[in-house]
């Protein structure tokens, strides 16, 4: 690791959680038979001591370093909001799954939830929320990982970990919005402007003459329930199933083409490769 932080010239994104805690806490728990056990499997310890080590390294060498999908209150200390984005060496990001769940929705989800990083107790919730508003944290994201139904409905030990997002991202962030709990503004901060910066990716993330056009149209009263009918992933299932979000959207335009209108996705329309600022 040290060769990697100490030679690296380009971004290093990190997935942090200590495998050796995991392992001890797996011998722990040789019985575990249900996903409520996953948070205190992969704990919070196994969180900050990954991202502890990574930080250090960071520091040591001055490496550009962006640790995904931070899910614990204790792993906050070790991000600031003194600086600009632009003038960061360490960011991170916070996943929509860990902004709206908690340990205490496994009883009902089970393993539909079961993810890496694990979705842990209700406080760490409200210190990741408190941490997006103040800019600790930089960056909205899903984590998005289609695995089938067939897969999910097997024992807790066997269920793969990961939770289908990417369509439901933003309509989860809509409600927030409408709830009070953010602004928009700050939303299309940290769903657009914040990933194109962080990574330096070009003339994209911004409305802006020269960029693609890359554009997501909402109706803010539109109500919108989800159903196996408008379900676009291809693993065919949600955990948010017959939830009604308050808001829809309406179209996405992808460089300027229309891929999605009230529903219905263009097949026609493909994506690109990204070019990078760097």
């Amino acid at each position: 690791m040290s060769k990697i932080f100490s030679e690296s010239e380009l971004l290093i994104a990190t997935h942090c959680e200590n495998e050796g805690i995991i392992n001890a806490n797996k011998a722990k728990y040789p019985d575990a038979d249900n996903a409520s056990y996953h948070p205190l499997i992969r704990d919070t310890d196994a969180c900050f001591e990954s991202s502890f080590s990574a930080v250090q390294l960071a520091k040591k060498y001055n490496t550009r370093l962006h640790i995904l999908h931070i899910s614990t209150a204790k792993e906050l200390q070790l991000f600031t909001n003194m600086f600009p984005l632009a003038d960061k060496r360490i960011t991170s990001e916070v996943c929509v799954h860990h902004l709206h769940f908690t340990a205490d929705d496994y009883a009902q989800y089970g393993n539909l939830i079961k993810c890496n990083p694990a979705i842990k107790a209700p406080e760490n919730k409200a210190a990741l929320w408190e941490a997006l508003l103040d800019d600790r944290l930089d960056i909205i994201a899903t984590d998005h990982a289609p695995h089938t139904w067939e897969e999910k409905q097997q024992p807790y030990q066997k269920a793969p970990s990961g939770v289908p997002l990417v369509q439901h991202s933003l309509p989860l962030m809509l409600q927030y919005v409408k709830e009070g709990r953010i602004t928009l503004e700050k939303v299309v901060e940290k769903m657009c402007h914040a990933p194109a910066q962080c990574f330096r990716i070009s003339k994209r993330g911004y409305i802006r003459e020269g960029y693609y056009a890359d554009l997501v149209l909402v109706d803010m009263n539109e109500p919108t329930t989800v159903s196996k009918a408008n379900i676009l992933y291809k693993c065919a299932w949600s955990p948010f199933e017959g939830h009604t979000f308050p808001a829809s959207v309406r179209y996405t335009f992808i460089n300027g083409n229309l891929a999605y209108k009230n529903g219905r996705v263009n097949d026609t329309v493909r994506g690109q490769r990204l070019t990078f600022d760097r």
